[in-house]
């Protein structure tokens, strides 16, 4: 697998990442996708697998969301529509391992690997996105159209954000394998030209007003400042429902006085960027080990991260699904393999680490050897 072609990560980074598109020819020759059609039909009738239908009907887009009955998917028409799943690293293994074959962009920035299953016409429009994307075509061909970032107005009848007079500078069609990377802002069509898939690997860019808002959130139960307001030698008030020049100018004393490190904002980012979506449920192991037991088998199978999990770390600190672990020496190695390789066989490790383990593995969040329990 040549997912950059002749291309080193050094030079993709500095040439092409965030700058310009980037097409690979057989990325990964002969890719026939992860999962068949049938099942990519069958997970948007789940209600764990966030999923949407885009169609085109005399020219008016529509937009519904899933889950879908499967009587319902048996009656769409033969053209012209598309089922978008989200989240698939999180339920099909191979998803996630492609996934993690983007490796050389931080896990703190990879979001997750979508597929849309498109029949012929299918598409979602004309659209620009605000995050780095790589295209993956599975089976199927689909022609991707791609035009230099401008000022894009959308279409205001769309149930979805479609560009207005789109006019695209280059066009490729993609067959099974084929890779194409698209920076931010650039906007770009994709059209099957027969039943295809096509998988998505985006990359989290949360915007400036979304850190600062959240960073406000996490303060407010991290911050201790004494004092209370008083005002002595009140003077009587004109208008009774006014608020005081006074409380005012103690309120923004008050603000000054909140101060925050850098490590604030380190420890912040780490449970922030490791949450969990919304929807993301953990499955607790279908039998309940003692400690004891759990140890005997991890000694034997090892362990690797769920799916749904998400770990990691910045020096001593390591975050997992929003929660914050401060390593010590003896943990920190170990505990930097599992965050970076999401696995770990069957080695020793600190029996310190044991109950955090065993914690973890009754919540969901790890499994035991290569399949789980």
């Amino acid at each position: 697998m040549q997912l950059l072609g002749r291309l080193s990560t050094k030079t993709f980074l500095s040439q092409f990442w965030q700058k310009r598109p980037l097409l690979v020819r057989q990325a990964i020759p002969g890719f026939a996708g992860l999962v068949q059609a049938s099942e990519l039909l069958a997970l948007a009738t789940r209600d764990d697998v966030e999923s949407r239908l885009v169609s085109r009907r005399r020219g008016a887009w529509q937009l519904r969301y899933g889950p879908f009955a499967r009587a319902e998917i048996a009656r769409l028409p033969t053209k012209n529509w598309t089922i978008l799943l989200q989240g698939l690293n999180q339920v099909v293994p191979a998803a996630d391992a492609l996934l993690r074959s983007f490796r050389f962009i931080p896990y703190a920035r990879l979001d997750d690997v979508m597929v849309s299953y498109a029949a012929p016409g299918g598409g979602v429009g004309p659209h620009v996105d605000s995050y780095d994307v790589f295209l993956l075509q599975g089976p199927g061909r689909r022609r991707w159209s791609v035009g230099r970032p401008r000022r894009w107005t959308l279409d205001p009848k769309a149930p979805l954000k479609i560009l207005r007079e789109f006019r695209p500078q280059v066009s490729w069609l993609l067959e099974p394998g084929d890779l194409l990377y698209l920076p931010p802002g650039w906007g770009h069509e994709g059209v099957a030209l027969e039943p295809s898939s096509t998988y998505s690997i985006g990359f989290r860019a949360p915007s400036d007003q979304e850190i600062a808002g959240e960073f406000l959130a996490y303060l407010q139960d991290r911050i201790e400042l004494g004092g209370l307001y008083a005002d002595p030698g009140m003077r009587l008030q004109r208008h009774p429902a006014a608020i005081p020049a006074r409380m005012v100018r103690h309120a923004a004393i008050v603000t000054r006085r909140v101060r925050w490190k850098e490590r604030d904002v380190s420890r912040f980012l780490g449970e922030y960027l490791s949450t969990p979506k919304p929807q993301v449920l953990f499955l607790r192991p279908r039998r309940r080990l003692s400690p004891g037991e759990f140890a005997r088998r991890l000694s034997t199978r090892g362990l690797r991260l769920d799916l749904r999990t998400q770990m990691l770390f910045r020096s001593r600190d390591f975050f997992i699904n929003g929660e914050r672990i401060e390593s010590s020496a003896r943990t920190r190695a170990w505990l930097e393999r599992l965050a970076d390789e999401r696995s770990v066989p069957p080695i020793s490790l600190p029996e310190t680490l044991l109950p955090l383990l065993h914690s973890w593995f009754l919540a969901g969040w790890i499994r035991l050897g290569d399949r789980g329990e």
